[in-house]
């Protein structure tokens, strides 16, 4: 009994210890948003703008911005920039815009934010009128910083050239030219276009995660690199352009040889606005540029990936493979390896070359895809890569500009699953941003072991609605 007795009090102890003992506090302190020199007014603003502007908040742009050679512009996280017609950001300094993905930034036109239009024709479509100018950087711009953000609606033709290299009619919605400058467009989406979507006339690019939708109008590419351009373009998701999504070529005056690398990219009905022949439709070499592209797919672009020989692009340091392309009419799967350029089939390619291509087919010779084309149509084709939400075949793929309603994950039966190459190393020349410096990339994205810019396992692209 006393035995008992004793463990009852001591039991009795012990739940009253317990009891008194105050739960431990845990502070949680919030990092402020970062601020670069001095708030922004939400007034109407023309001429020289620095400082930061201010998450939440709305500015008006009626007429030219310019951020001064060591300036910095800053934009937190949810802000909007409503740019007037032909209004124009030059950047002479530094531009930052540092949304999320739970805050993201729009610059776009003042008359309202992308809603995609599948139906209006080309002429009527807002998204090809240019209601705004460009982001025009210098040579003397170290860079601009886009996270998260919308760019929407540009493209209209410069009037009086502010910037290094730019004459009056370029209809670029970005422009960017210095050989030291750093470039990074993380998880932003762009809209609308008149002529190339980004004209890099040379700069260190950092190009990761992005979403392009109807680039341009009758010409242009989204992310077009010139002589003295260098780094990734990974990761980013094309839908609708004009001509090709990702192109790399030496013509300019840079001094510098090109050298890009394109890998797990995702481009979907490219190139059909394009009216020259033979202009590509998703991935484009030329003229002594150099570079690699590894584990892109491709989805009814009107040609598959470009090698020019004329002007000829430095083949002997291009390398490429894991291409998978899928096509639904003859026409794009007789341009699968485009006819009278010289992309050199790959033995990693889907569908397998040997398997369509006849004997002693070489580089640039036409072929006869019919059979392929039969078996890429059939139901439940191995070619098929299984998009979520998206119908294969698709015979609108012409005119299906609007990722809108979709969904281009992978099913987990994709073809596409496992088939990427991650033995080959990207030039991540941009460096890693820091808590005190935001001019570099959050992370370097490396290659895939999917096919395509979703990956299985959560990681590439983030955008999941539009």
């Amino acid at each position: 009994m006393k035995k008992t007795y004793l463990m009852g009090l001591f039991l009795a102890g012990m739940s009253f210890m317990f009891s008194c003992t105050k739960p431990v506090e845990h502070t949680v302190v919030s990092t402020p948003p970062l601020q670069i020199g001095q708030p922004i007014s939400t007034t109407t603003h023309s001429g020289a703008v620095k400082g930061t502007m201010t998450s939440g908040n709305t500015y008006t742009i009626t007429s030219d911005i310019t951020i001064n050679r060591g300036d910095t512009l800053l934009l937190q996280a949810g802000v909007t920039i409503q740019m007037g017609p032909k209004a124009n950001i030059v950047v002479k300094g530094i531009l930052i815009s540092l949304g999320t993905k739970d805050k993201p930034n729009y610059i776009t036109s003042a008359s309202g934010h992308y809603v995609c239009d599948q139906t209006t024709s080309t002429a009527a479509d807002p998204a090809y009128q240019g209601l705004w100018g460009g982001i025009y950087c210098d040579s003397s711009c170290k860079a601009m910083v886009l996270k998260w953000t919308h760019v929407e609606f540009g493209g209209g033709a410069v009037v009086n050239p502010a910037v290094n290299g730019s004459k009056a009619g370029d209809s670029y919605t970005l422009y960017f030219n210095n050989t030291k400058g750093y470039i990074v467009l993380e998880d932003d989406w762009f809209y609308g276009g008149v002529d190339d979507f980004f004209r890099v006339q040379s700069g260190i690019i950092a190009a990761y995660r992005n979403t392009f939708m109807k680039s341009s109008a009758i010409s242009g590419d989204c992310l077009n690199a010139k002589n003295g351009s260098f780094g990734d373009m990974a990761y980013n998701f094309f839908i609708g352009t004009c001509t090709n999504g990702t192109k790399a070529s030496n013509k300019g005056a840079g001094g510098l040889q090109t050298n890009i690398s394109m890998y797990n990219n995702t481009y979907v009905n490219g190139g059909y606005r394009q009216t020259q022949t033979g202009r590509a439709g998703a991935i484009n070499y030329e003229e002594g540029s150099k570079g690699f592209f590894y584990n892109n797919l491709l989805v009814d672009c009107k040609f598959g990936p470009r090698i020019v020989n004329n002007p000829l692009a430095d083949t002997a340091n291009i390398k490429y493979g894991n291409t998978f392309q899928y096509g639904d009419s003859l026409a794009v799967v007789n341009q699968f390896y485009p006819t009278s350029y010289i992309t050199n089939p790959k033995s990693t390619d889907i569908p397998a070359f040997k398997d369509f291509l006849p004997s002693g087919y070489k580089p640039g010779d036409t072929y006869n895809g019919a059979a392929l084309l039969a078996l890429m149509i059939a139901p439940n084709s191995k070619y098929d890569p299984q998009f979520v939400n998206y119908p294969l075949p698709n015979y609108q793929h012409i005119t299906t500009t609007c990722p809108t309603g979709f969904d281009f994950h992978l099913k987990a039966t994709s073809p596409c699953i496992g088939k990427g190459n991650t033995g080959f190393s990207p030039l991540h020349l941009v460096p890693l941003a820091t808590s005190t410096n935001p001019v570099g990339v959050t992370e370097y994205t490396m290659p895939g072991k999917d096919i395509g810019c979703y990956q299985s396992d959560g990681t590439g692209n983030q955008h999941m609605t539009w």
